[in-house]
């Protein structure tokens, strides 16, 4: 036996790894090939560790990739195979060629669309989406409840600001004023008279009470919370005020007028005019009460047109004309329509013709004077 043929049989018993397992980068051939005399290509004492290694030599195999990757093979730094990705494919074998290492091969939802799927990604996503969904019917309940909100706050300003300056309701409490006015009728009053509107004679106004001018009313068992709600929505606006402590009466007499009952046809006179009042309920005196005052400066002579049921100016006098007077400070406003119930719905015009004569204060109408006669003989 040679010595050469000895070193082989020692090298093959040392390499106990079929020669497929190995690739060696000096053979352009088959790694299967063994040299012709029969002798490893490495050194018998040296461990072969060619399965750890990708030996480029034949670029057709594919379980052996060419060192030279053709373009688009995702392949590491200087030809070496990247590091084995995480998950359940890692580790297996699986040639670098045919792992899914770019980028681009990622689906929408960051799962990976070849073999290589991540399933974790998968169920990431679909949860992802049902959270976007319920996010998406929470945010939209949200915005719908902040849109309510934001409405009816303006809503309640809205209400606010005109009920302060600009139109309110009011609720008729007594029958003072019929048959113009009746029982449980709402009217809407002008705030805007006396002030940007000059006040006139004939107009039914609205005033806070002067002094103990209310009788109290009867309240109706409501609860307190009730109670409270009632009181918060007619400060807003949104309800007619109760009117227990404001009166609806009509101005007959404005300030320095000299208003007196009666003259020789039972009629009042304002500055001197008897005045024709068809507003007055049916059967009704113009007054059953006899006076004569003259209207302090900033107040007025009111009237109820139920002349028998009404507590008014007349009630509350002292024969000056100083205490049964309104203050023009307490009067809320002018009351301009009739809207509740609809049945009643009417306009409250002022009655011109019934004041067109009088004249300003201090121009009082004189009496004619009796005129007699002599006769000579």
């Amino acid at each position: 036996m040679s010595d050469d043929q000895g070193r082989g049989r020692a090298g093959a018993g040392h390499e106990a790894d079929p020669a497929w397992l190995r690739h060696d980068f000096g053979d352009e051939t088959d790694a299967g090939d063994a040299p012709a005399n029969g002798e490893s290509p490495r050194s018998g004492t040296e461990p072969d560790d060619g399965w750890l290694r990708h030996d480029p030599s034949d670029p057709t195999d594919p379980a052996h990739p060419a060192e030279h990757p053709q373009p688009g093979t995702p392949l590491g730094a200087a030809g070496t195979e990247p590091a084995p990705r995480g998950g359940a494919d890692a580790g297996d074998g699986e040639p670098a060629a045919y792992r899914h290492d770019d980028e681009t091969d990622r689906d929408l939802h960051g799962g990976w669309d070849g073999d290589g799927a991540s399933d974790d990604g998968g169920r990431a996503s679909s949860r992802s989406e049902e959270g976007r969904d319920g996010g998406g019917v929470g945010s939209m309940v949200k915005a719908a409840t902040k849109e309510f909100v934001i409405v009816i706050g303006m809503a309640l300003v809205l209400s606010f600001v005109v009920k302060t300056w600009l139109l309110q309701a009011f609720y008729i409490p007594s029958g003072s004023m019929e048959d113009t006015l009746v029982l449980n009728d709402r009217v809407i009053v002008s705030k805007l008279t006396p002030g940007a509107f000059e006040l006139k004679r004939g107009d039914i106004i609205v005033f806070s009470d002067p002094g103990n001018w209310v009788d109290p009313l009867p309240q109706a068992p409501h609860g307190q919370v009730v109670t409270t709600i009632r009181k918060g929505l007619m400060f807003v606006g949104l309800l007619p005020n109760d009117s227990e402590d404001h009166l609806i009466k009509r101005v007959i007499g404005l300030p320095g007028d000299h208003v007196v009952c009666c003259d020789e046809g039972e009629r009042l006179t304002v500055n001197g005019v008897p005045l024709v009042e068809p507003y007055i309920k049916p059967g009704d005196a113009p007054s059953s009460m006899d006076f004569d005052i003259t209207v302090p400066k900033g107040s007025v002579w009111v009237m109820g047109d139920h002349r028998s049921d009404s507590s008014d100016s007349r009630y509350h006098d002292n024969g000056s004309g100083k205490t049964g007077s309104v203050a023009e400070s307490l009067i809320v406003g002018r009351a301009v329509a009739l809207v509740w119930p609809l049945d009643h719905l009417t306009w409250l015009s002022n009655p011109k013709a019934t004041f067109a004569k009088v004249p300003a204060p201090g121009r009082e109408q004189e009496k004619p004077a009796h005129s007699t006669t002599t006769g000579g003989g």
